[in-house]
């Protein structure tokens, strides 16, 4: 892990942690800790700072709501670890959960700490060093995972109330637009002809089901070696009760832009790459939660990419006073105007 491109080597002052008083309330509350404590913080995690905290025996993560100003209901930590408690238990691949601290007083902000997951993160869904059949049985992997979580009963398992009742849609149209008039910066008439077409427009919902909110390739690790085999999924700090169409048409944008290095696979699956199509995994993720109705999915492509340059706007916001608690936050932010039309390209695409 010495030379995990992930780490950041440089710690921000405002984002350094005081171990004396970190290691004290470790010692009291996570059973088996034992100093010396040391920690480097994770160049990923924009919204919530994340740190690989180091002890002669173990590697524990820690994720925290970031210092300053925050917007109403974003950066829960506490729902994070609520869902993660919840979930481990049924054999889920999530992180063991250790401890919860909601006391700002220990290290300037509410935290939690769990298992740091060994295995690997794959940063670029093309996924350039394995081999075609490997790719597949990859691709097999996180679809059949994100098919599990689906089928889990949220009411047997303590989640019941983990969300709203009524359409999870509705809720969420609502929820993006008042976050991004929280942040927002200037005035972009594609979002403002967003936010007028989306609530009129929004599908029935037919299920509930717990849904993580951000499920796409580089937000989970993978077992040791190349076992097509999903270890853990991270960052839950999204996740609520809702339609899990949601978290079935976010994942599958990756089919419909462009690779970047990051999720994109658009143009190359097919045979040659071993990368399923758009309609193959559609049809595998069916097969698995038994669900066929088909899925308007250009309507749930503009909404995801609305809510995802909601979620830009507020790291504008971060970036425009200074509290952005990711270094490439300035390059993220730059994405707005392209997230915005492409939402409203598939708005139009579903009769906007």
């Amino acid at each position: 892990m010495s030379g995990d491109p992930s780490i950041q080597r440089d710690i921000a002052e405002r984002d350094r942690l005081d171990t004396a008083r970190l290691g004290a309330w470790l010692a009291e509350h996570v059973p088996g800790f034992a100093g010396p404590l040391d920690y480097a913080k994770f160049a990923g995690g924009q919204s919530n700072p994340t740190y690989r905290l180091d002890t002669p025996a173990r590697r524990y993560v820690l994720r925290r709501k970031p210092l300053g100003e925050l917007l109403p209901s974003a950066h829960q930590v506490e729902r994070e670890y609520r869902v993660i408690a919840a979930l481990h238990p049924t054999g889920f691949p999530v992180p063991r959960p250790y401890a919860l601290c909601e006391d700002a007083a220990v290290i300037g902000s509410a935290f939690y700490v769990m298992e740091m997951v060994e295995g690997r993160t794959i940063w670029d869904g093309a996924m350039p060093e394995l081999a075609p059949a490997a790719r597949r049985a990859h691709y097999h992997a996180m679809i059949d995972t994100l098919a599990d979580l689906h089928n889990l009963d949220a009411e047997r398992i303590g989640l019941g109330d983990y969300g709203r009742p009524g359409n999870y849609f509705e809720r969420q149209v609502a929820r993006w637009t008042k976050q991004y008039r929280g942040a927002e910066t200037e005035t972009l008439p594609e979002m403002e002809r967003l936010i007028e077409w989306l609530p009129r427009t929004v599908p029935p919902q037919t299920r509930t089901a717990i849904v993580h909110g951000d499920y796409r390739v580089d937000n989970m690790r993978f077992a040791p070696g190349e076992a097509p085999r999903v270890a853990a999924v991270l960052d839950w700090e999204l996740s609520t009760l809702g339609d899990p169409v949601a978290d079935l048409t976010y994942y599958l944008m990756s089919w419909v832009t462009e690779p970047e290095g990051r999720s994109g696979v658009m143009g190359l699956t097919g045979d040659a790459t071993g990368i399923p199509t758009l309609e193959e995994m559609l049809a595998r993720y069916a097969a698995r939660t038994g669900r066929d109705e088909p899925v308007t999915i250009d309507w749930y492509f503009a909404f995801n990419l609305f809510r995802l340059a909601s979620i830009v706007q507020g790291i504008r916001k971060r970036v425009l006073v200074g509290t952005a608690a990711n270094a490439r936050a300035q390059e993220t932010a730059a994405r707005l105007p392209m997230l915005v039309s492409a939402a409203w390209h598939f708005a139009g695409r579903a009769g906007a």
